[in-house]
């Protein structure tokens, strides 16, 4: 028998901590005659992955671009309404026009489109938020 403190030979498994043999506990073979730890091919496990993340990362930038774009629109309506000339406190919830006048400034009216010459820009309705919201309309037939 070996004096405490020898080092083992490194076929027997021992763990100098717990101060017992412990091959059988380990996860892997710890003999020669032990199957063989082969690394398994994880390149097409990867690929797929890869290729399924981008496609998710994808659709959500798809959709933030998209949410992104409708944020603009709207303030770019907004800003333009707000700088429109208007001798009136709009009311929440009735639709207004947008016009351009001679002087090619943008004005808000009650007018109809059908109803005027001027150059007409959209029609617009006033929300609680007090945000201006683009309404679809027909548009003016041309003269």
């Amino acid at each position: 028998m070996k004096k405490d403190g020898e080092k083992k030979p490194d076929l027997v498994v021992f763990n100098e901590e717990t101060k017992k043999y412990d091959a059988a506990l380990k996860p892997y073979g710890t003999s020669a005659s032990s199957p063989v730890i082969k690394p398994s091919n994880t390149a097409t496990w990867t690929a797929d992955g890869v290729r399924r993340t981008n496609k998710i990362l994808k659709g959500k930038f798809e959709e933030v671009r998209r949410e992104y774009e409708l944020l603009m629109e709207k303030f770019h309506y907004n800003d333009m309404l707000y700088n429109a000339k208007f001798g009136f406190e709009p009311i929440i919830g009735e639709t207004y026009h947008l016009y351009l006048n001679k002087k090619d400034e943008l004005f808000l009216s009650i007018i109809e489109p059908s109803e005027w010459s001027l150059e007409y820009k959209g029609s617009f309705r006033l929300n609680s938020d007090k945000m201006w919201e683009k309404v679809t309309t027909e548009t003016k037939p041309e003269a």
